[in-house]
């Protein structure tokens, strides 16, 4: 019996099934039920081991009398197993908020309504998110034009959630409100959190995003597959070979095809490097937050030798777009393994001072153990993923749980905390490094041969030599490049460890050159929306810490 199978049989025992569709797609299991059917559905998958709502999201099809789907991955931790829920609605129909099972729908539901206009029924809070206040419309419906620009010429004043423990929109009198960026040195990029303080202590908070919002999604739908590799690589700016290895995956889940042994360690070995200089933000910022000036210009010397490392590969260094769907856009030149590992023995010592710097250091340590702790139970309620949920003491990787590239050949360790604290964000990345340079190592020795892109001319460019060499060269650039690649109508989600935690997409394709909708599950946005829950009742000084150790990327937060 499949796990769908079982699902279906132990559904059946709770409610009626006979209006649910059962099916399975690429590799993902999926049950389209009606809206009245979803909270019970949700309720009894939670308890039935899909613990984790990764992400919640729309998808517009104006043909349809149903005109909207809302779409539901569900994880389990225990299993490793995915689910996806699908709701059909039409235009001004609701759908009840998954909030009353998960917190962490929170934000993805406000997504949806603002991306598509999805009303859900009982959400506390359901605002514009991404947007700005003045923005008309729902832009990732097909009938908004990806070019139509609507300019913000007005700021919202200081406001706060308005739910049962808060007086709304209004200020008291004798508290002090106060805006902390998006323009502030102490917010990492373009975010604003706003308080109430009471002397240093926060009564209230709330945090607003959108201010850098690239249409990432919008402008997927209008870009052939291979042309949407740049755009990823301005998610997560801080480890863009990640993105681009996430996409390239889900593309070829989608195509059904798996890339060479040599791909494969190429890949692995970037989003290695790519965790190591993106943790080097996160501790080397958050040593600066504190007061730690010089941790972040020792660590960041070690950032730019990884740079260098992938300007030798691609001649890019911060936006690199060096994967393509298939394999890699090329291979590496001659001693560039060399190189990497001589890196990895650099970059030991340069972890050991760094832990000499920070966390043996008496003012990091009172400034960060026991402060803003997040329990292990509040982590998967809110869907952390990442090094923020190993630090509340889960153990979920998955490079071990769901392997793939030859992870479960390695020989690495997954830090775990056990206090959700600051100290322990810090003390499970530090490990983490020290984790990924072993695995870089154990790749870069046991490099395979071959070849680094597989050779479909559907797929993949043919090489310049032949393009420019011979006739039939040229014709299968030609054809690629004006017909586009095809993968079959469907649909999947793929996920990836990346630095921050899962980095999920959902790509919908309906056979052309183009995706029909490619949906980013950033690990940034589930962790992010906790923030107010978590430093409310803490000192101003320590949300800025907190900031930092959520390693929160813009970027890939607003997409």
């Amino acid at each position: 019996m499949t796990k769908l199978e079982e699902l279906k049989t132990a559904l059946g025992q709770q409610m009626d099934v006979s209006k649910m569709k059962f099916t399975h797609a690429v590799g993902d299991d999926v049950i389209e039920l009606e809206k009245n059917q979803l909270i019970p559905a949700l309720r009894f998958l939670r308890n039935h081991s899909f613990d984790f709502l990764m992400d919640v999201c729309g998808a517009d099809y104006p043909a349809r009398a149903k005109r909207f789907d809302v779409v539901y991955h569900l994880f389990s931790s225990k299993e490793g197993q995915r689910l996806r829920i699908k709701v059909a609605l039409a235009e001004g129909e609701s759908v009840p908020s998954a909030l009353q099972v998960w917190r962490g729908a929170d934000w993805f539901e406000r997504e949806a309504f603002d991306m598509f206009g999805i009303i859900f029924e009982g959400h506390p809070n359901l605002k514009k998110l991404l947007t700005h206040h003045q923005f008309v419309g729902h832009p990732l419906r097909k009938d908004y034009e990806a070019d139509h620009q609507q300019h913000c010429d007005s700021v919202q004043p200081i406001h706060f959630l308005n739910d049962e423990n808060s007086r709304g929109d209004v200020l008291n009198e004798n508290l002090v409100p106060l805006n902390i960026g998006p323009s502030h040195p102490a917010m990492h990029g373009t975010l604003r959190v706003m308080v109430e303080l009471d002397g240093e202590t926060i009564v209230r908070v709330n945090n607003e995003i959108g201010y850098l919002h690239r249409c990432f999604e919008k402008m997927a739908e209008t870009h052939p597959y291979n042309q949407v590799i740049p755009y990823t690589d301005r998610l997560n700016y801080c480890s863009a070979p990640s993105n681009n290895v996430g996409y390239c995956k889900t593309v070829e889940k989608l195509l059904g095809v798996e890339i060479p042994a040599r791909a494969q360690a190429m890949r692995v070995i970037l989003m290695e490097l790519s965790r190591v200089i993106d943790h080097i933000v996160a501790v080397g910022t958050g040593g600066v937050d504190l007061g730690a000036l010089t941790s972040f210009f020792h660590l960041f010397t070690y950032r730019e030798k990884v740079y260098t490392l992938f300007e030798k590969l691609c001649g890019a260094r911060l936006t690199v777009s060096m994967t393509r769907v298939g394999g890699m856009a090329q291979d590496a030149p001659d001693g560039w393994f060399d190189d990497v590992l001589a890196f990895c023995k650099d970059m030991r010592g340069g972890v050991d001072e760094i832990t000499k710097l920070m966390l043996d250091n008496k003012i990091f340590i009172k400034r960060t153990q026991g402060v803003c702790p997040v329990k292990s139970n509040e982590a998967i309620e809110w869907g952390y993923t990442g090094p923020m949920l190993r630090a509340s003491g889960v153990n979920l990787d998955l490079r071990k749980l769901t392997p793939y590239y030859g992870y479960d050949g390695l020989n690495f360790d997954v830090p775990v905390g056990s206090n959700g604290d600051i100290y322990d964000r810090y003390l499970v990345r530090i490990e983490e490094m020290k984790q990924s340079l072993r695995i870089i190592e154990q790749v870069c020795k046991n490099m395979p041969g071959g070849d680094y892109t597989i050779r479909d001319k559907g797929i993949v460019l043919p090489e310049k030599k032949d393009v420019y060499g011979n006739i039939e060269g040229l014709m299968n650039h030609f054809m690629l490049v004006i017909k586009g690649l095809r993968p079959p109508v469907g649909e999947t989600y793929d996920a990836t460890e990346a630095p921050n935690g899962e980095l999920g997409f959902y790509l919908v394709s309906d056979g052309s050159a183009n995706p029909y909708r490619l949906k980013v599950r950033p690990p940034c946005f589930a962790i992010y929306q906790s923030f107010p829950h978590v430093v409310r009742g803490s000192m101003l000084a320590d949300a800025i810490a907190t900031v930092a150790s959520m390693n929160v990327i813009a970027g890939e937060l607003d997409r």
